[in-house]
Parts: C-alpha cells; sequence; structure tokens
C-alpha cells in the first residue's frame, strides 16, 4: 500500500475510534443529564468553545507542532470529556466541554490540512490532477468517519437495551408531534428511565477505551507531513505570531470565504436539527427515546456510503452537480417534514428522512472540504478554521434557539440558510468558472494543462 493511502487511512480509523466515543455520548448528554439542564448546558459550552477556539487556535497550533501532534493533542481533549462524564457535575463537565471545544476546531482544521497536503502529494507524484485526489481521499476518510455513526448509537443501543421500557404514547401526544411540535407536548413516557449506574459505567468504560486507542493509533502510525514550498521560498521567515494567530480574520478578505462561510454554517444548523429537533420531535415523541440510536445508525450508514461514493464522482460530475443533488435532498426533506403527521404506523418512514439527511449531508461533509481545500490551498490552515468557526456558529444558533421556537419554525429557518448558502455558492462557482488558470474552471482539464493546474493545487 503506498504510503499517502495508509496515512488516510490511519487518520481516517482514529477518527472512527475517537467518534465513536464521542459521539454516542453527545447525543446521550440531555437524556443522561437532564437535572438543572446539565448536559444541554455541556454541548453549548462545547459548541461555544468551539467557535471561540476556531478564530485563532487552529493555526497557532498547527504552526507549532505539525498536523500529527495537533491531531494528537486534540484527542486528548476528547478523551478527557469520556472520563469527565464518569462523575458528572457542573464542576466536571463543563470544564470538560470546554476542553473538547478548544480540541475540536484545532482537530477538524489539522484533519483537513492533512489530507490536503497528502492528496496534493499523491497528486504530484501521480501526475493527476491535485483537486481530484483531494476529493477522493476526503470520500475516504468520511466513508470510514461517518460510520462512527453507526458503531456509537449501536453500542449504547446494546448496553442500555438490557433494561428494555416500553409505554404506550397517547394520541393526543401525537397531535403534537413533528413540525407541530412547540415544545408543550406532554413528557414523553417511553424509555424516560435513566439506566443504571453500572451499566452507564460499563459504556463509558467502552468509549474511554475506543479514546485511548484512537490516540495510541495516530501517535504511532501516523506520519508527520510537511506542505510543500514552491522553490525560492525555503528561506523565507516564518510569519510573526501575531500574524499567525490572525490568519484567520485575515483571510476573510478573500471575497469568496465571505461568500462561502454560508456553507459550513448550513452543515452545522442541519446536523443540529437532525441531532437535536428529528431525534425528539418525530422519533422520541411518537415512538420512544429506545428508537433514537437506530434512527441515528441510519443517518451514519447512508452518510458513510455516500461520502465515498460522492468522492468518486466528484472527478466525472463535477463539483457543482453533487452540490446541487445535496440541496434538492434537504429541500425534499425539509417540505416533507413540515407536512408530514408522525405516526406509529408508520415505522419505516422514521428511517427514511435520516438516511436521506444522510445522503445530503455526505455532500456538505465531502464537498466542503474539499472545495475550502482547493480555493484556499495556499492558506488551508486558515481555511480550515474559518471553516469550523463558521460550522460552530451554525450549531451554537440552532441550539440557542432550540428551546423557544417551534420545529416549523427552524425548519423555516433551515430552508432560509440552505436556499441563501446555495446562491452565495453558486456565485462563486461562476466566478472561478470565468477565471481560466481558476481551481474549479468549467470542464475537464486539458491534458496539456494538467502540469500548470497540478503546481497551484
Amino acid at each position: 500500500m503506498e504510503g499517502n493511502l495508509k496515512n488516510v487511512l490511519v487518520l481516517s480509523f482514529g477518527f472512527l475510534l475517537l467518534f465513536t466515543a464521542y459521539g454516542g455520548l453527545q447525543s446521550l448528554q440531555s437524556s443522561l443529564y437532564s437535572e438543572e439542564g446539565l448536559g444541554v448546558a455541556a454541548l453549548s459550552t462545547l459548541y461555544g468553545g468551539m467557535l471561540l477556539s476556531s478564530m485563532f487556535l487552529p493555526p497557532v497550533l498547527i504552526g507549532k507542532l505539525g498536523c500529527k501532534w495537533t491531531l494528537v493533542l486534540a484527542m486528548c481533549c476528547y478523551v478527557a470529556f469520556s472520563l469527565g462524564n464518569f462523575y458528572a457535575s457542573w464542576y466536571t463537565l463543563i470544564p470538560a466541554s470546554v476542553l473538547v471545544g478548544l480540541g475540536a476546531a484545532a482537530l477538524w482544521s489539522a484533519q483537513g490540512t492533512y489530507l490536503t497536503i497528502v492528496g496534493n502529494m499523491q497528486a504530484r507524484k501521480t501526475g493527476q490532477v491535485g483537486k481530484d485526489v483531494v476529493s477522493q481521499y476526503f470520500g475516504i476518510f468520511f466513508l470510514i468517519f461517518q460510520s462512527s455513526g453507526v458503531w456509537g448509537n449501536l453500542i449504547s443501543s446494546l448496553v442500555f437495551g438490557q433494561m428494555p421500557t416500553q409505554g404506550t404514547i397517547p394520541e393526543e401526544q401525537l397531535q403534537a408531534c413533528g413540525a407541530s411540535d412547540c415544545l408543550m407536548a406532554t413528557v414523553f413516557t417511553n424509555s424516560t428511565k435513566r439506566p443504571s449506574q453500572d451499566l452507564i459505567y460499563t459504556l463509558l468504560g467502552i468509549y474511554t477505551g475506543c479514546g485511548f486507542l484512537a490516540v495510541l493509533l495516530m501517535a504511532v502510525f501516523l506520519e508527520p507531513v510537511r506542505d510543500a514550498q514552491p522553490e525560492g521560498e525555503g528561506g523565507k521567515q516564518a510569519p510573526p505570531f501575531w500574524s499567525t494567530l490572525l490568519s484567520t480574520f485575515k483571510l476573510l478578505r478573500d471575497k469568496r470565504l465571505r461568500l462561502l462561510i454560508l456553507l459550513p454554517m448550513l452543515s452545522g444548523f442541519e446536523q443540529a436539527f437532525l441531532s437535536g429537533d428529528y431525534t425528539r420531535s418525530y422519533t422520541t415523541c411518537a415512538l420512544g427515546i429506545q428508537f433514537v440510536g437506530y434512527v441515528m445508525i441510519c443517518f451514519g450508514a447512508a452518510d458513510a456510503l455516500c461520502s465515498v461514493l460522492f468522492g468518486r464522482l466528484a472527478r466525472h460530475t463535477g463539483r457543482t452537480v453533487l452540490f446541487a443533488l445535496g440541496a434538492v435532498t434537504q429541500l425534499a426533506c425539509i417540505i416533507a417534514l413540515l407536512l408530514w403527521k408522525p405516526h406509529p404506523s408508520q415505522l419505516p418512514v422514521f428511517f427514511v428522512f435520516p438516511s436521506l439527511w444522510g445522503m445530503a449531508d455526505a455532500v456538505w461533509q465531502t464537498q466542503n472540504n474539499a472545495l475550502f481545500g482547493v480555493l484556499f490551498e495556499k492558506n488551508k490552515e486558515a481555511a480550515f478554521a474559518n471553516y469550523r468557526l463558521w460550522e460552530a456558529l451554525g450549531f451554537v444558533i440552532a441550539f440557542g434557539y432550540s428551546t423557544f421556537l417551534c420545529v416549523s419554525v427552524k425548519l423555516y429557518v433551515l430552508l432560509g440558510v440552505l436556499s441563501a448558502a446555495m446562491a452565495a455558492y453558486g456565485a462563486v462557482e461562476y466566478t472561478e468558472s470565468r477565471k481560466a488558470d481558476g481551481p474549479l474552471a468549467a470542464g475537464r482539464t486539458k491534458p496539456a494543462e494538467d502540469g500548470a493546474t497540478q503546481t497551484k493545487l
């Protein structure tokens, strides 16, 4: 196996192990720690910390430590979050959430930078077009990474399934489910009983072990890489500290980035809606909380399979076609969710929506990351820091209004963000397609031009 692909696989399986633990814990926070709103406060603190750290931390850490050790350090923050759950209180869970928030921006910025570097290295080695290899590597990564949603939810379902609970949901509650939910529905009767402390410790032990394995895998097997510098730049002095610190904001001078910030915000909005509102107002309200894990498994499986498919399709169809597919799929889901009245007799439908949602999310995850890596190849660290900054802002806004807006209003907000993001993306595509040497030039690059395009990427 060639070295660059091996590194992509090591990175992918490291994230798989880490987010099998973290993803499962995140989805259980509001259920396990509902007293005084501790679980929701932990999630809000987490994304708030990620929002702040995205402004300055990733370029500094990546510049000082390199991508590999930035990844290892950030993963240790996630392990600390698992450990904090063993004795969950305001004095343990909130500081652990702050640590995850600080590490998350660095983790994802380093991941995007690392994959872009190794993709361009492989393209130079094999004579391929840089953006195609980068897109393919992101597809492989998200195929493996997104399956963490399957394994994390499956583990929690199997562990907590040892104490099954079942209740009958009254018809009056069903009337308040779905888009009609204005947070005034009756208390859910299905599976609201807290699992025994032994089962919780068992689950936390499994999750913590997965986190430690992820850190070990990255520290031992991931090879450090450095971005190739153009000739003549080898003796260039490193930029001043404050220049690096503010590079995230300085990149906003680029008009393309200002237009594209709606794409990561859309990613935050739509993920927050599925994990927070769909699971609560549709699945739990109409079926019971015991079905949430299985619903999220459908989302994770569809997301993983479509990620690798779209990574390969991008070189044949172009990025624009995939963005259009994601937009149409998500638009159809939003309209259907506004009209649908969930009922236990429609069991298969509850799994169709997260599957389609996962398909759309696969477009955003693979193509957004590849797009930022290609457009801002010379400022990858700052570009991916901006990506996580605006995605975190989407999460914070979505969680912020989650407790006082009706589900129908949230769907309309999501519809507006989707429309604006696609319009802004179309403007960037149109502008870039008019540049003869632009990385998003319309059509396939001619063979004679491959060398020039590859050098720029």
